[in-house]
């Protein structure tokens, strides 16, 4: 038996929580000495004791935990229980670390402003291509909301090539569209070019990607996180020489291998006819 002390230092809580859990029926001490009113606690109890501090630790509420415990939940459920929760709360610290990748990209946008020279700006005929593709949709075009859905296109479709023989004969290309059901929803399109026939029955689309007959284009140096300076400071030197653009930029990405920061990509604006 354990003085509310020693129990606390071994269940590694503070005295004040115990009290608290004993206050509100969720962990009553084994006995108490009617006479002075000490708590005393069996080691079994810190059992309970873990369970609630689990369980209170993964985002349940103490009415919560006390619903779980009484209905004295095995520790097989429990565990799955836990596992559940800990993938919730994995998945919003990875929805919250990419605001904050977002964020951050922002910024940087924001300390460039007028900073970045649009004089490499140039206006051109992008032609046509042929691109072994796969496509997918992301809830938006900022690149924390493409990211995540672009690279698994990639390493997928890089892996269904390999499996059907198909070598790539140069660098891939990214188009976007809007997604049929709108609310900003995005179709992303990840491509490669490739040299085969459209209607060989591969587990992969192979169509030709038309040209742009006019295309204000820049090259973006670095992770397409960051690609927001670049896409911006093109965005001014098109409305600066009174051109518009229409739809998406298209990403042509010259070098893509190593380390993203390290990467080299062309964006491609098409412009509006007589542009």
């Amino acid at each position: 038996m354990f003085g509310i002390g020693d129990f606390a230092r071994h269940g590694r809580v503070s005295v004040r929580m115990l009290r608290h859990y004993d206050a509100i029926g969720l962990l009553r001490p084994d006995r108490v000495d009617p006479a002075s009113g000490y708590r005393y606690y069996a080691a079994g109890q810190l059992a309970r004791l873990n369970r609630i501090i689990a369980l209170k630790d993964l985002g349940f509420t103490l009415e919560q935990v006390r619903a779980i415990l009484d209905e004295k939940v095995g520790a097989d459920e429990l565990r799955g229980m836990l596992r559940l929760r800990r993938a919730e709360l994995a998945a919003a610290i990875a929805a919250d670390a990419a605001r904050l990748a977002g964020v951050e990209a922002r910024l940087r946008t924001i300390e460039s402003e007028g900073r970045m020279s649009s004089d490499d700006v140039v206006v051109k005929r992008v032609p046509a291509v042929r691109l072994a593709e796969l496509t997918a949709t992301a809830a938006g075009f900022e690149p924390a909301q493409i990211g995540p859905v672009i690279q698994p296109l990639y390493d997928e479709l890089c892996r269904r090539l390999e499996a059907a023989g198909v070598r790539p004969v140069g660098p891939s290309v990214a188009h976007y569209e809007d997604a049929p059901e709108g609310e900003g929803a995005i179709v992303v399109h990840a491509g490669l070019q490739v040299d085969v026939d459209p209607g060989a029955g591969y587990d992969f689309a192979v169509v030709d990607l038309p040209a742009i007959e006019s295309a204000a284009t820049i090259v973006h140096r670095g992770s397409m996180d960051d690609v927001l300076r670049t896409e911006q400071t093109l965005a001014r030197w098109i409305d600066a020489h009174d051109h518009r653009s229409t739809g998406y930029p298209r990403e042509f990405y010259l070098e893509a291998g190593g380390h993203p920061d390290t990467w080299v990509t062309e964006l491609q604006q098409p412009l509006a006819p007589g542009d």
